[in-house]
């Protein structure tokens, strides 16, 4: 079981049954407890669960012990007392726990407890399957509201209209929507754009870009691509948008990599925007180890900042604001929930350059 499966499967539990024991848990799993303590550490870090001594809770639960023995006997775990300041509880349901959405839950949940709601977290590893299934529990335990971070195709989508509750896309703009859904998301137009200029404003004119196929982000960030080439006065260079397939193909990613390495060296691209981080300290490292340069024969700016910085080379990288797409989604679908007749409202963030190294 991998790593993400075990933490939907901590998320669930504690959604179910509001605690649980390491221990125990890890039997049912057929993991050793320390892989499961480590687990329960990572979602704690991100304030997805509380630990308590021998287990978890639910962030919102309160731990309290049975007297003088309670530092060497697993606590008793008692449920928050619930106010009518505390009732509304909202779902959320995104595709993974482990890259980009970290900080947007981070930014929900503060939001949410800031105004006395309870957010219920769910994960779907991007399958639409496994959202309707999580949408469905959710409704039946009892939510007011739904953030969601829908995939798949408009056809995956629209049980979303079905719904009986109020709800808020999170990171999404689908296409050829009429829903009038309300959403909370990241300008990548701009973002991607703003790269472009900080590339081009650094003596680069030869800029190519660099985009996952996989990504749902990718057609925003291409639009911003181009965009931004058309302001600088620019032409997109012979090599130009070299599509990395999903990380499944990873043969093809690989000859993707080598004939733009290939373009660098004759010349024909002296700078990149590359979608996303993970693929950035690819190329870093390709581009090293054939001898050339970062900054000097290609500048780089890489699109997410997830772990850009950590590079050996530190990356220059598009920042989306994550927090404020979370608390922002918060924000949108509680003022619909208290007042269903207001005008509604799409909101997109810009995102942040952050300048470091590899772009000179």
């Amino acid at each position: 079981m991998h790593a993400e499966e075990r933490h939907q499967a901590i998320l669930r539990r504690l959604r179910e049954q509001g605690s649980l024991r390491v221990t125990d848990f890890a039997d049912e799993l057929g993991v050793s407890p320390v892989t499961v303590r480590r687990d329960v550490e990572t979602l704690a870090e991100r304030g997805l669960v509380a630990r308590v001594h021998g287990g978890a809770v639910r962030p919102e639960t309160r731990a309290e012990t049975a007297g003088p023995g309670a530092d060497t006997a697993p606590a008793r775990l008692v449920p928050a007392p619930r106010t009518a300041a505390t009732e509304r509880v909202f779902g959320m349901i995104v595709p993974a726990a482990d890259y980009y959405y970290p900080e947007v839950i981070k930014g929900a949940r503060e939001a949410a407890g800031s105004r006395g709601i309870r957010l219920v977290l769910g994960i779907s590893q991007y399958s639409p399957a496994e959202e309707q299934v999580q949408a469905r529990q959710m409704l039946a335990d009892g939510i007011d509201g739904l953030l969601i971070t829908p995939c798949g195709s408009a056809d995956d989508q629209h049980w979303l209209a079905e719904l009986p509750i109020p709800f808020a896309l999170v990171e999404r703009r689908p296409e050829n929507d009429i829903s009038g859904a309300e959403r909370a998301v990241t300008d990548h137009v701009y973002g991607a754009r703003l790269a472009v200029r900080h590339l081009a404003e650094s003596g680069r004119s030869k800029i190519a870009l660099l985009l996952r196929d996989d990504s749902p982000h990718g057609p925003l960030v291409a639009e911003g691509y181009a965009g931004g080439l058309r302001a600088a006065g620019l032409t997109a260079p012979t090599a130009i948008s070299f599509r990395i397939p999903s990380p499944s193909a990873m043969a093809e990613r690989d000859r993707t990599i080598d004939e733009f390495i290939d373009a660098v060296t004759e010349g024909r691209v002296d700078a990149a925007l590359v979608h996303n981080d993970h693929d950035a300290i690819v190329l870093l490292q390709r581009l090293r180890s054939r001898g050339l340069t970062v900054p000097g024969d290609l500048a780089i700016v890489a699109y997410d900042d997830e772990v850009a910085a950590l590079a050996d080379i530190p990356l220059t990288a598009v920042a989306p604001p994550k927090h404020a797409v979370g608390a922002a989604a918060v924000d949108l679908l509680n003022l619909r929930v208290t007042d269903p007749g207001r005008p509604r409202h799409r909101l997109a963030i810009l995102p942040e350059l952050h300048i470091r190294d590899s772009s000179g």
